[in-house]
């Protein structure tokens, strides 16, 4: 098993030890981000739209349209970074956690929004999703290093 400085560990499974998983923690965090595109892309028709779909996730209505195509339009926008991620052959950290606090942001807002009894339980329902894919977000930059990603470094003089 690797440790937190290589990309991918090894898992035994059973006590001989013959048996071995291999987690390839960039294909993982990368499938990741490729599912965030479509789910980003549904909350964004979400949001477009307050009084058909928004009602049926359990968001509040009546939505000012200003505020509901700005909302759209912000998480169309993150749709398209996710896939760019996906896509760079090197996968860029600081994006990586500003996606993780941000889907985990939209998730503590929910719940509060709930709490507060401003939305539906079907909406702290539908952004849960939101809390793995921080969560899967959040295990791939703490379980790889920066210096990993790069690959063997030149020195120079």
């Amino acid at each position: 098993m690797t440790g937190r400085s290589g990309r991918a560990a090894t898992f035994a499974r059973g006590d001989d030890g013959a048996s071995r998983a291999r987690v390839d923690r960039d294909r993982v965090v990368r499938r990741a981000l490729w599912t965030s595109v479509p789910f980003n892309l549904g909350g964004a028709l979400t949001f477009a739209f307050p009084e058909s779909l928004g009602r049926l996730a359990g968001f509040p209505t009546p939505v000012a349209p200003v505020y509901s195509a700005t909302l759209a339009m912000l998480v169309t926008l993150f749709a398209v970074t996710y896939a760019w991620l996906a896509r760079s052959p090197a996968i860029d950290r600081p994006l990586v956690a500003f996606s993780a606090l941000g889907k985990a942001a939209f998730f503590v807002v929910v719940v509060a929004c709930w709490l507060a009894g401003e939305a539906a339980g079907r909406a702290v329902l539908a952004a849960s999703g939101e809390l793995v894919f921080a969560g899967i977000f959040t295990w791939w930059l703490v379980t790889t290093s920066p210096a990993a990603l790069l690959g063997p470094t030149s020195t120079s003089r």
